[in-house]
């Protein structure tokens, strides 16, 4: 009994110096981190949620600023991204037609129609 005792209050000493590591002594650090580093699946997950303030909003102009800081590429090959990620992956037929009718309003979208920002 006293092996298994000495075993398991090794495993907990370990388990504590490593949390008090990595929380205390040497925590992760983010700074200056941009959502063009998201992965795929949470871009996906951010174009979603764009297209739902869209169906709300009905405002094309903020969704593709919306989706201007998912990096450089342009909103129609960032949504036709995360469309083909959520077909690939599952997304509910719900979340797919909000993200398909964005893909297929940002594409007749000219930015030249919109008012230029104060």
């Amino acid at each position: 009994m006293a092996r298994w005792l000495k075993f398991l209050i090794a495993i907990a000493l370990g388990i504590a110096a490593g949390m008090l590591y990595g929380w205390v002594v040497s925590p992760v650090e983010y700074v200056d981190t941009t959502p063009d580093s998201l992965r795929e699946d949470y871009k996906a997950d951010f174009v979603l949620m764009v297209a739902e303030a869209y169906q709300a909003e009905d405002d094309l102009g903020w969704a593709a600023r919306r989706l201007g800081i998912l990096g450089d590429l342009e909103p129609t090959q960032i949504v036709a991204q995360a469309v083909a990620f959520a077909l690939k992956n599952g997304y509910s037929p719900a979340d797919l037609v909000l993200m398909q009718k964005l893909a297929e309003d940002i594409q007749s979208w000219n930015p030249s129609w919109e008012a230029p920002i104060p």
